[in-house]
């Protein structure tokens, strides 16, 4: 797993010891983090705040060349609200831990020009799989079921 994606987890599993939902997210522009988060809907009762959203909004308004030259990573696929902010903002590559738990809005992304690797990670699969296991109520909540 490269360094992104395992800072990708580690925000992914802060959620999930702070309560909330596993699913964690960095923001990467030349080879450096500049946003990181993680779906803090629980902790913040905030109906918004998914991984990317809080990735987004933690690394603070940006000029629009940066986000054009960025990559977002995330743990899990990203759902129709978050590919909306990527689109909206312009970045073109995003880098999926998995998509076997939750199959977001991948292919409206890659319709619309941005690049999306799926890196298929057992780990942040298995993290999903046990939350949503263990918590169905709040997941299908997460997920707007």
């Amino acid at each position: 797993m490269d360094e992104f994606m395992e800072a990708a987890l580690e925000e992914a599993r802060q959620g999930l010891s702070e309560g909330g939902i596993p699913i964690g997210s960095v923001l990467v522009h030349r080879e450096r983090i500049i946003g990181r988060g993680h779906n803090r809907r629980v902790q913040s009762g905030s109906v918004i705040l998914h991984g990317e959203m809080d990735a987004l909004e933690n690394a603070g308004r940006l000029p629009a060349s940066v986000y054009r030259e960025s990559t977002l990573y995330t743990t899990l696929s990203p759902c129709p609200m978050c590919s909306g902010a990527i689109l909206l903002y312009g970045i073109p590559r995003v880098i999926v831990g998995e998509n076997r738990t939750f199959m977001g809005d991948e292919e409206r992304l890659r319709a619309r020009g941005v690049s999306v690797t799926v890196v298929d990670s057992r780990e942040c699969e298995a993290l999903m799989r046990r939350f949503i296991s263990d918590t169905p109520e709040l997941w299908n909540e997460d997920i707007g079921d």
